[in-house]
């Protein structure tokens, strides 16, 4: 790693992976760091629908996609515990947060201050959700799908197809 090499980490979920966090992924690889690591967190308290294995996976050949057109390297990583130790274990300096609307502020406020306790060199930094995908969340994503709507405006077809044949083994 050089000195002037930008290590930035976007943690997060990923359950599923959805067309917001990829727009948030691709603008933090192209302004703001030399090297993304897109963190897909265990997180069993949000009680996601895929496995682990199966969310970076998921994340992987999603990020496949935009790869050839960054400058950036993006690497995907499982992690787990205190997301300050994750960011030191990485070399990072930087914590990529999306920001979808007013609601998502207080919360991210309020991690960012406990975070930049436990170590004030890795800087949270926020981006604003595109227009179009301000609304897009996994949760809302999950459920549309589960009873029968259209979400191809917010995740990949490759993901689409993830869910549905996860709801039907899932008995859903």
């Amino acid at each position: 790693m050089s000195k002037t090499e930008r290590i930035g980490i976007y943690p997060g979920t990923f359950d599923p992976i959805t067309n917001g966090h990829m727009d948030i992924i691709s603008r933090a690889a192209k302004h703001l760091c030399d090297k993304l690591i897109v963190s897909v967190a265990t997180n069993a308290g949000k009680g996601p629908i895929f496995s682990l294995e199966e969310r970076v996976a998921m994340v992987k050949a999603e990020i496949a996609t935009l790869a050839p057109s960054l400058s950036a390297v993006i690497e995907v990583k499982p992690f787990s515990g205190l997301l300050m130790h994750w960011a030191e274990q990485s070399g990072a300096e930087i914590i990529v947060r999306g920001l979808r609307a007013v609601s998502d502020f207080e919360y991210e406020f309020q991690m960012t201050g406990m975070n930049a306790r436990l170590n004030t060199e890795v800087e949270t930094v926020f981006l604003m959700s595109s227009e179009r995908h301000q609304f897009i969340s996994s949760r809302f994503v999950k459920e549309i799908r589960q009873l029968g709507g259209d979400i191809s405006q917010f995740v990949s077809p490759r993901v689409m197809r993830a869910l549905d044949a996860k709801f039907q083994q899932m008995g859903r």
